[in-house]
């Protein structure tokens, strides 16, 4: 079915914008979702591009991002790699694996994305949109943007925040966070970058993590409707819920308040590692405290160690031998120390890695056969096809 460039669902979506990277946009998506399933509307989320190694495998063997598959959930629906036509897996070195509608397309650099793959990415955005309408002929689509949608040196490239509000002609949200402080500018400089047609469809503003008493904001909540005639719709309170980040660095930022854990979790945190968003779990317990191993040193104070999933394995493993890690993590078993692998951290616990088509890193290193950790009586081949 050939596609215009102008959409018109008759249900009018909903597009949560952010006035930067961490505004909140995942949790405000996953929240209109959940409030629009309990008053009897089919939201469905959308997110045209997410890059993340956090990932979910749909029925279907496809990967999508995590944060889609959660507001899935909050629709109380089955997650599909439509809702995330395109994922992008940073590799390190600028680099990305690009996977359209769950199946991996290549690796890009980032010099050479927007050459090469705007416009099948912007091809394959059109092509999920229309799948799903097809199969949900009176659903909402609760679209979520990336980062900034005014990043001006990107603008003309970005696929997944107002080129997918203008195609949908969507009704826009946009969250700011105040946490980071400067909410005024944030706000009032983001709508001055946009352009007319642009900035009508800002329907509301959204301002998040808000600590302490919210009647405080009143004057400051006047001021920015007065100043952009566009309505605060909501002050949303700070949370001490964890959710999944989509960003590793976001990680170290966490600081956690547990004075009298139980029991004190060491994660080691890879450079490439993926699906981080396994241990929320234990985050959200409160008898557990994490910390996440950034370099060598005695594990002993740990009741256990979790050595977590990579997107590079191999690139991950040589960290772990030249940072001492790897030493550090034998010493911590001789000692009946309790280890936990998951996928790559398994793989990397056993005796001989292989990657004979350079997918797990070792075409930066040049290294396709290392050895692992050694703890296990496991040997590693990485096939040509990834299964998920």
């Amino acid at each position: 079915m050939e596609i215009s460039e102008n959409f018109n669902p008759k249900i009018k979506p909903i597009m949560v914008l952010g006035t930067s990277s961490g505004a909140g946009k995942s949790l405000t998506v996953t929240a209109i979702c959940r409030l629009l399933k309990n008053i009897g509307e089919n939201p469905i989320p959308f997110k045209g591009q997410n890059m993340s190694n956090n990932a979910w495998v749909d029925w279907n063997g496809g990967e999508m991002a995590y944060s889609q598959a959660l507001q899935a959930f909050a629709c109380k629906i089955v997650p599909s790699s439509e809702m995330n036509p395109i994922l992008l897996k940073p590799q390190g070195d600028s680099t990305s694996e690009v996977i359209h509608l769950g199946k991996s397309k290549g690796i890009t650099t980032a010099k050479d994305y927007y050459k090469n793959w705007f416009m099948p990415g912007w091809e394959v955005i059109k092509k999920s949109i229309d799948i799903i309408y097809q199969s949900n002929k009176n659903c909402r689509l609760i679209i979520e943007g990336a980062g900034s949608p005014v990043e001006m040196n990107l603008i003309h490239r970005d696929l997944t925040n107002l080129k997918v509000a203008k195609y949908l002609d969507a009704n826009c949200i946009l969250v700011t966070d105040i946490e980071r402080g400067g909410i005024f500018a944030q706000v009032i400089g983001t709508l001055e970058l946009m352009n007319p047609d642009e900035r009508r469809l800002i329907k509301g503003i959204l301002i998040n993590r808000f600590r302490g008493d919210i009647s405080l904001f009143e004057e400051g909540k006047k001021w920015i409707e007065n100043k952009t005639q566009i309505p605060v719709l909501g002050i949303i309170p700070w949370l001490d819920d964890k959710f999944p980040p989509e960003d590793s660095l976001d990680l170290l930022e966490r600081k956690s308040y547990k004075t009298k854990p139980e029991i004190k979790v060491g994660i080691i945190k890879l450079p490439s590692i993926s699906n981080f968003s396994d241990f929320d779990p234990l985050e959200n317990e409160e008898s557990i405290l994490i910390k996440w191993v950034v370099g060598s040193q005695n594990l002993d104070q740990f009741d256990f160690l979790i050595i977590p999933g990579s997107k590079q394995t191999i690139k991950d493993q040589l960290f772990l031998q030249k940072s001492g890690l790897s030493k550090d993590i034998k010493n911590y078993s001789n000692k009946k120390g309790n280890i936990f692998g998951i996928c790559g951290g398994l793989q990397m616990l056993g005796t001989i890695l292989e990657d004979p088509h350079n997918k797990e890193g070792s075409k930066v290193n040049l290294e396709q056969s290392i050895k692992g950790i050694g703890l296990l009586p496991l040997k590693t081949t990485f096939l040509k096809k990834k299964i998920t």
